[in-house]
């Protein structure tokens, strides 16, 4: 009985032992297996989610792209947004840029009929003389002459002969009306002088304007003065 008792103790300890380098086996191996393999990638890169970063730079036009140019509504080709404005006689900051029928970005004075024009280039060349000698007022002193300019068809043309501020406001705009919501432009010297329904405005600066005379419903225009 003793020795069956110790060939059973044998046996249990044996099969223990075999247990156990068995499952030291099998885990070796789960162990050896995972090394080669690669993690799965991220679900975001299986589809659905896509991120695109770009600069705040993106929205800004560059000048020197060509867009596609119109002029009094007419279409006149792909030339740069400065190049645009100068066809239609405005600041590059004035004209409409956007996108045609076509989907091209396009520019345009399309802005309404309140776009004011650049002053003529000969005017920024004259020199305003040196005043004489101060000498006795006359007991009436004349009114200043000067450069009166009409602005028509996209461009600038100076009359014939200097006048008065009066005499140029009377020769640019008596006699004519302007319709609702239009404008019609000139300049006296270094003043911008606008013509819109009821009165004439003037303006130092190219921007902000003063009434300067009023017009009768006959189109005449009060003397100014």
């Amino acid at each position: 009985m003793e020795f069956l008792n110790d060939r059973r103790s044998r046996l249990v300890l044996a099969g223990g032992a075999l247990a156990l380098v068995a499952g030291i086996g099998i885990a070796a191996a789960l162990i050896s297996g995972g090394k080669g393999e690669k993690a799965p990638p991220p679900p975001a890169s299986q589809g659905g989610l896509v991120v695109e970063t770009g600069t705040a730079d993106d929205g800004r036009l560059d000048p020197a792209r060509p867009l596609r140019c119109y002029v009094a509504g007419q279409y006149v080709g792909e030339v740069t947004l400065a190049d645009c404005a100068k066809r239609n006689g405005v600041a590059t900051g004035a004209l409409d840029v956007g996108v045609d029928e076509a989907g091209n970005l396009a520019a345009a004075d399309q802005a309404g009929t309140m776009l004011t024009p650049l002053p003529p280039v000969e005017e920024a060349q004259v020199e305003v003389p040196t005043a004489p000698p101060a000498a006795p007022a006359p007991a009436v002193t004349p009114a200043p002459a000067g450069a009166c300019w009409r602005y028509a068809d996209g461009g600038w043309r100076k009359l014939p002969a200097d006048m008065t501020l009066n005499a140029c406001v009377q020769s640019l705009f008596a006699g004519r009306c302007e319709r609702s919501g239009g404008a019609t432009y000139g300049r006296w010297m270094q003043q911008t002088l606008r013509l819109v329904p009821g009165r004439v405005e003037v303006s130092g600066d190219n921007r902000s304007f003063r009434a300067l005379a009023s017009q009768a419903e006959n189109c005449s225009i009060s003397p100014v003065g």
